[in-house]
C-alpha cells in the first residue's frame, strides 16, 4: 500500500489527480454539478436525447413491462423479444444484414476482435483507435500491427506484407480525442485489393454524422462496403449504456458461439433496450436533431477559432482546443468552472504525450446563447494564460 500511496501523490503533485464530479439531476445543455449550475460542454449527450420524454417514457414502460433486468446471458434465459427487436432495427438503421447485442460498446469492441481474429492472423489497428479496440486485440492470439495514425501508405505496406494471412483492419470512424474522420474510401479500396475485413466503430458517428445520421460509411459514401460497425448506445443514441455488432450474418453467428463478453455477461437490461429503439424511430423520421447539431458545430468552432485558439480541423462536435501542456489544461478546465463551464482536460495517457488539450463536445441540446457564452469565458480564461493566437 505504500508503493500505491507513493504513486497517487507522485499524480498529485503534477497536478495531474484526476477527481470526480458529481452531476444532480438529468443530463442537458445545463446541470447541476457538485451543487451549482453549470454549462456542460463535456458530455457525449450529442442529440441531446439522454432526458428526452418520448425515450424516458419508453424506457419507463419497459422497465415495468419486463423488469429491472434480463437476468441471465442471452443463451441461457435472458433472450426477450425486445432484445430481437432492437438488433432488427439497429441492422436497418446501420445498413447491414444482421446484429447482435453486447453490455456496452467497450465489450462489443474487445468481443468482435477477439473472438474474429486467430492464430495467425494479422490485425491493423490504427495507433489511435480506443482503448477497448486496444484491448480486443491484446486479447485475441492473432497478431498486431498499428499503422500510422490515418497512413495508408503504411496500412498498404502491411496488408503486402500480411499477404496470405487473415487480415482485418480496425479503425475508430471518428476518433475520439481528435474528431477527425478515418479515411474509408481508402480503407476500404485496400480491403477489397488485399482480401482483408474491415471493422469500424462508430461511437462517436451513429445517430448524426452522414446526411440522414447513419455514421461514418455513409458520410463516406461506403455503405454496404464495411464488414462489421460496432457502436455504443451510451453516446447520441440516449446516452445509457449497450453496444452492438452490425455486420454479415455470418460474423454475427460466430459472435453468438464465440465472443466471450456475449458469451458470460449479462445482456442489455430491458429499459435500455427500450429507449435505444425510441431512438432509432425518432432518428429514422426526422433528421432535425443532426441538422442543429451540424448548425451548433459550425456555430462553435467558428467562435473559438476567431477568439485565437488553436483547434484541431474538422466538422464534428468534438472539438479539442490544443494546449500541449498537460498541467495548463488542468488550470484552465478548473479556471473555466469557476466561470460556470463545465470541460476536461485531457493528457497523457489518454492522448499522446505533449498533447494536451481540452476537449469540448458540443450537443443540439444548446443554445446559440450557451455556446456564445462558452466562447466568451474561454476567451476570458485564453487570455489570462496567455494562449490566444
Amino acid at each position: 500500500m505504500d508503493e500505491i500511496q507513493e504513486r497517487l501523490e507522485e499524480i498529485r503533485g503534477l497536478g495531474l489527480y484526476r477527481k470526480l464530479r458529481l452531476i444532480s439531476g438529468p443530463q442537458g445543455p445545463r446541470v447541476l454539478l457538485d451543487g451549482r449550475p453549470v454549462l456542460l460542454l463535456c458530455s457525449n449527450n450529442y442529440l441531446g436525447l439522454a432526458d428526452h420524454p418520448r425515450v424516458r417514457e419508453a424506457a419507463a414502460e419497459a422497465a415495468m413491462r419486463y423488469g429491472v433486468g434480463a437476468g441471465a446471458s442471452r443463451l441461457i434465459s435472458g433472450n426477450m423479444t425486445i432484445h430481437r427487436r432492437l438488433e432488427e432495427q439497429l441492422a436497418e438503421f446501420k445498413g447491414t444484414p444482421a446484429c447482435v447485442l453486447f453490455g456496452s460498446g467497450y465489450l462489443a469492441n474487445t468481443g468482435v476482435v477477439s473472438a474474429l481474429a486467430r492464430e495467425g492472423d494479422v490485425v491493423f489497428s490504427d495507433a489511435l483507435n480506443h482503448a477497448s479496440i486496444v484491448d480486443g486485440c491484446r486479447l485475441a492470439r492473432a497478431e498486431t500491427v498499428v499503422y500510422d495514425h490515418c497512413d495508408m501508405e503504411h496500412l498498404e505496406w502491411g496488408l503486402r506484407e500480411a499477404d496470405g494471412r487473415g487480415s482485418l483492419i480496425v479503425t475508430d470512424g471518428v476518433f475520439s480525442m481528435d474528431g477527425d474522420v478515418a479515411r474509408l474510401p481508402e480503407i476500404c479500396d485496400l480491403a477489397e485489393r488485399h482480401d482483408a475485413l474491415v471493422m469500424v466503430d462508430d461511437s462517436h458517428a451513429s445517430g448524426f454524422m452522414g446526411r440522414t445520421g447513419r455514421g461514418t460509411a455513409e458520410h463516406c459514401g461506403v455503405t454496404g462496403r464495411i464488414d462489421m460497425i460496432t457502436t455504443t448506445f451510451g453516446k447520441a443514441l440516449g446516452g445509457a449504456s449497450g453496444g452492438c455488432i452490425a455486420a454479415h450474418r455470418e460474423i454475427v453467428d460466430l459472435m453468438r458461439q464465440r465472443s466471450r463478453p456475449y458469451l458470460f455477461s449479462n445482456t442489455l437490461a430491458p429499459s435500455i433496450a427500450a429507449g435505444t429503439l425510441a431512438v432509432l424511430e425518432m432518428l429514422s423520421s426526422t433528421t432535425d436533431l443532426r441538422d442543429r447539431l451540424e448548425r451548433n458545430t459550425r456555430h462553435f468552432r467558428e467562435g473559438i477559432a476567431a477568439a485565437g485558439f488553436e483547434i484541431k480541423p474538422g466538422v464534428h462536435p468534438i472539438v479539442p482546443i490544443m494546449l500541449y501542456d498537460a498541467k495548463l489544461s488542468q488550470v484552465m478546465a478548473k479556471d473555466l468552472l469557476d466561470e460556470g463551464i463545465y470541460v476536461i482536460g485531457f493528457y497523457f495517457p489518454v492522448v499522446p504525450k505533449g498533447q494536451a488539450r481540452i476537449r469540448v463536445q458540443i450537443s443540439a441540446a444548446h443554445e446559440t446563447s450557451h455556446l456564445d457564452r462558452a466562447v466568451e469565458a474561454f476567451t476570458k480564461i485564453g487570455r489570462k494564460h496567455g494562449v490566444l493566437r
